[in-house]
C-alpha cells in the first residue's frame, strides 16, 4: 500500500506563530499548564500570543509552572524588537519604547528612505504626516508587525494593505479627545467674535470696532457631524455655553445622546437647521468631499463651519464659493486637505476664514498623553497583546481570550489535521465548522477560534503567514467559504465550548476513515484537563491526545493488531506516546490512533501499510 503523499508538503511551522520564539522538544506535558496559565501572574494571555504562551510554558523539576521568557537569560538571548519613529513623538513615549526595544527616531523620512527602514523594523509609529501605503508594507516583506497612529484619524495608514500583510494598526484615540474638543470650541468662540481678524487689525495699527461685530452663542443651534469621543466633549462644552445641540451620526447610542441632552437627527436636517457646524467624522470614501456644492446649499444662510476633524471632508473649492455668496457666514479651519496648504491657497487667504495649522491635539498634556498610549500600543502588539485601540482586527476581551485558551490550541491543531486528510485535485474551498455549547449564541465569540481553524488549514499548504488580523482576508483569497454553527448541549456552561467540529466537504480525502455518513470529511475534538482532544474521526469515536504526530489506521477490529504496529515501531525505535483505538461494530472496522515522539521514515510506515488486516493508513503532522 502506497504511503499517502497529503502529508508530503507539510512543513513544520509552529515557530511561524511569533518570531523568534525558542524551540521545544516536550510540548505536550506544556499544554496541560493551560488551566493553571490564568492564574500565572506573569502571563498575561491575548489574541496574538496564546498558542505562544503555550508553546513556551514549562513545568520546573519541582513542578511548578515556569514561562520561557520570563527568565532573565532567555530574554538577553533574544534579539529585541526594532522601533522606527518616523515623526516627533513625545519624551516620556519615547522612553517607554526604549526600555522595550531598540529605537529609531527618524523624522521627515522621503518616501523611499521609510521604505528602506520599514524593511529593517517590526513596528512603526507616525503622526498624520506620514503616508503608510501599500508599497511600505510590501517594502517591509512581513516584517512590520504593527503601525502605530500617534493620534485619532488612520487615513493615512492604508488598512487593506495592512490587513493582507498581517500587521496590525494600533491608535491612540482617547489622549487628545479633551484637547482636540477644547480647540473645537477655541475656534467656535473666536470666529463668533471674530478674534483673529481684529487681532491682526490692530498689529497692523487700526482700530475697526463696528467692523468686528460678532454673534452671541447663546440659543444657538449647533450641529455636531460625528457624535464620537470628541463630538462628544464638544457637545459638553458647547451646553455649557447655552447652544442647542443636535448632532448626525448613524452609529451614534440614542441613550448617550439624550444622557447630554443632545438630539440625534438626519444628515440634511442637521445641517439645514444649524447656526453652527462643528465636523469631528473620519475620513472615510462615504465621507470625502461629503462637504460640497450641494450639501452647502441645503445649509441656512449665514451659517458658520469648524472642522477639527479631517481636511478632506471638504470640498475646499465648494467652500470658498459658499463663503463668496454669503452662505457660508465664516469658517474655522484646524485641517486641510493637503497640509501644508498652498501659500496662494484662496480659501486660506479668505477674510472670514480662521485657520490653525492643525494644533487640534497640541496641548503639553496631550502630546504626552498621546505619546505614552501609542507606545503603550504598539510594545503590548509586539508582546503578542491585542491592543483594546487596534483598528483592523475584531476586539476580543481579555477574559475571553484567557477562557478561550486551550481552545485556541484545539482549533488550530483541528483545521491542521483536516487539511491533511483531503486530497486530490479539487482543493479545499467548502469548510463548516460546528461549536457545540451548554451557553446562549451571545456568550460565544468564536471569531478567534475561526482565525485559528482557519490558521491551521492554510499555513501548513501555503508560505501565507495566518494570525487573527488577516485571517478572514486570506481565507476569502484562498476561495475559502467558512460557514459557523453552533449546536446547544446539555453540558457545563463553565466551560465556553464542549467540543469542535471541522468539516471539509466536496473534495476526496487521503484517509477514506475520516469521511462522515454525510460525505465530507469530518474530525471533531473536546479539551479534556485543559488538554485538545481529537474525539472523532468520520463516523469512528477516538480519544486521542493532540500531542507530537499522529498515525491513523482504518484496520479490520481483531485482536494482535496494536502489538503488530506496536513492533514495527519499536524495532526502528519510534516512540509511541499513546494507542486508541475506536470501532463502530465489534470485529467489523476500527480506527487505531497512535501517538509518535519521532517521524518514522518511509519504510516503517510502508510495513504498517503492510500489515493484511490494515486497510488504509495516514501520517499526520501536529
Amino acid at each position: 500500500m502506497a504511503l499517502s503523499s497529503s502529508c508530503s508538503t507539510l512543513k513544520a511551522v509552529n515557530s511561524r506563530w511569533t518570531s523568534p520564539v525558542p524551540k521545544l522538544a516536550a510540548l505536550r506535558r506544556q499544554y496541560s499548564l493551560l488551566p493553571e496559565l490564568r492564574y500565572t501572574p506573569n502571563v498575561k494571555l491575548t489574541a496574538t500570543n496564546a498558542l505562544r504562551t503555550v508553546e513556551q510554558t514549562t513545568l520546573t523539576e519541582d513542578n511548578k509552572l515556569s514561562t520561557y521568557g520570563s527568565d532573565q537569560e532567555d530574554q538577553e538571548s533574544l534579539p529585541k524588537p526594532r522601533i522606527l519613529v518616523a515623526e516627533k513623538l513625545g519624551e516620556a513615549g519615547v522612553n517607554l519604547l526604549k526600555d522595550f526595544g531598540d529605537v529609531d527616531c527618524s523624522y521627515e523620512l522621503s518616501p523611499e528612505d521609510l521604505k528602506k527602514k520599514v524593511a529593517e523594523s517590526d513596528a512603526l509609529i507616525v503622526r498624520s504626516g506620514t503616508k503608510v501605503t501599500r508599497e511600505v508594507f510590501e517594502a517591509a516583506k512581513g516584517r512590520l508587525k504593527v503601525v502605530g497612529r500617534a493620534g485619532v484619524g488612520i487615513d493615512n495608514v492604508d488598512l487593506q494593505a495592512a490587513t493582507e500583510y498581517g500587521c496590525l494598526v494600533v491608535n491612540a484615540p482617547t489622549a487628545n479627545t479633551v484637547a482636540a474638543a477644547e480647540h473645537g470650541i477655541a475656534l467656535l468662540a473666536s470666529m463668533a467674535r471674530n478674534v483673529a481678524q481684529a487681532d491682526a487689525s490692530i498689529k497692523a495699527g487700526k482700530w475697526e470696532r463696528s467692523k468686528y461685530v460678532g454673534v452671541s452663542l447663546v440659543g444657538k443651534t449647533l450641529a455636531i457631524m460625528g457624535f464620537g469621543k470628541v463630538g462628544t466633549e464638544v457637545a459638553r462644552r458647547a451646553k455649557g455655553l447655552g447652544m442647542n445641540v443636535i448632532s448626525h451620526d448613524p452609529y451614534a447610542p440614542a441613550d448617550r445622546a439624550r444622557a447630554l441632552g443632545v438630539e440625534l437627527v438626519s444628515f440634511d436636517q442637521a445641517i439645514s437647521t444649524a447656526d453652527f457646524i462643528s465636523l469631528h467624522m473620519p475620513l472615510t470614501p462615504a465621507t470625502k468631499k461629503v462637504f460640497n456644492d450641494e450639501t452647502f446649499s441645503k445649509m441656512k444662510k449665514g451659517v458658520r463651519l469648524i472642522n477639527v476633524a479631517r481636511g478632506g471632508v471638504i470640498d475646499e473649492d465648494a467652500l470658498v464659493r459658499a463663503l463668496d455668496s454669503g452662505v457660508v457666514a465664516q469658517a474655522a479651519l484646524d485641517v486641510f486637505c493637503e497640509e501644508p496648504p498652498s501659500k496662494e491657497s484662496r480659501l486660506i487667504q479668505h477674510e472670514n476664514v480662521t485657520v490653525t495649522p492643525h494644533l487640534g491635539a497640541s496641548t503639553k498634556e496631550a502630546q504626552e498623553g498621546v505619546a505614552i498610549e501609542i507606545a503603550e500600543a504598539v510594545a503590548g502588539a509586539l508582546r503578542g497583546e491585542l491592543s483594546a485601540t487596534a483598528v483592523n482586527a475584531p476586539m476580543v476581551a481579555p477574559e475571553v481570550l484567557s477562557e478561550l485558551a486551550p481552545y485556541i490550541v484545539l482549533a488550530e491543531k483541528l483545521g491542521r489535521l483536516a487539511v491533511q486528510l483531503a486530497s486530490g485535485g479539487k482543493g479545499v474551498q467548502s469548510i463548516k465548522v460546528v461549536y457545540r455549547s451548554a451557553r446562549d449564541r451571545d456568550d460565544l465569540d468564536t471569531r478567534l477560534l475561526r482565525a485559528m481553524i482557519t490558521k491551521g488549514i492554510i499555513e501548513p499548504i501555503s508560505d501565507s503567514y495566518v494570525n487573527l488580523v488577516n485571517a478572514d482576508f486570506i481565507a476569502k483569497q484562498k476561495g475559502l467559504r467558512i460557514s459557523e454553527e453552533r449546536t446547544m448541549v446539555e453540558s457545563s456552561p463553565e466551560y465556553p465550548v464542549d467540543s469542535i467540529q471541522v468539516q471539509i466537504s466536496n473534495v476526496e480525502s487521503s484517509f477514506a476513515g475520516a469521511v462522515s455518513d454525510a460525505g465530507a470529511i469530518s474530525i471533531e475534538g473536546k479539551v479534556k484537563y485543559g488538554v485538545p482532544h481529537l474525539t472523532c474521526v468520520g463516523s469512528f469515536g477516538v480519544d486521542v491526545s493532540l500531542e507530537g504526530n499522529l498515525i491513523l489506521c482504518r484496520q479490520v477490529d481483531q485482536p494482535g493488531m496494536i502489538g503488530q504496529v506496536g513492533n514495527i515501531l519499536g524495532e526502528q525505535n519510534v516512540n509511541v506516546s499513546f494507542m486508541s483505538v475506536g470501532r463502530t461494530v465489534v470485529r467489523k472496522q476500527a480506527i487505531m490512533a497512535i501517538g509518535v515522539d519521532e517521524e518514522p521514515d518511509k519504510k516503517t510506515l510502508e510495513k504498517i501499510g503492510g500489515v493484511s488486516a490494515i486497510e488504509e493508513f495516514v501520517f499526520l503532522k501536529l
